[in-house]
């Protein structure tokens, strides 16, 4: 799944919600690809408690593509 916050936070309207409900909504094999306007560390953390892990890319321009997965836990896979 593909959440662009871009347009969200040009708004000035806050995306935490969206994002969350989006992550929670994953079935265990898919992902969550974040595109937005800067590096959203404190989401790490957010997301990071609630059991998922990322990979940032640098898009240029001040964009980042992160994407989030439910981690693996023990004896997965």
């Amino acid at each position: 799944m593909q959440l662009d916050v871009r347009p969200v936070l040009a708004a000035g309207d806050d995306p935490l919600a969206l994002i969350l409900a989006a992550a929670e909504g994953l079935e265990p094999q898919e992902s969550l690809e974040l595109l937005a306007p800067l590096d959203p560390v404190p989401l790490y953390h957010v997301l990071g408690a609630r059991g998922f892990e990322h990979q940032t890319e640098s898009l240029g321009g001040g964009d980042f593509r992160v994407v989030f997965r439910r981690a693996a836990g023990p004896g997965a896979g």
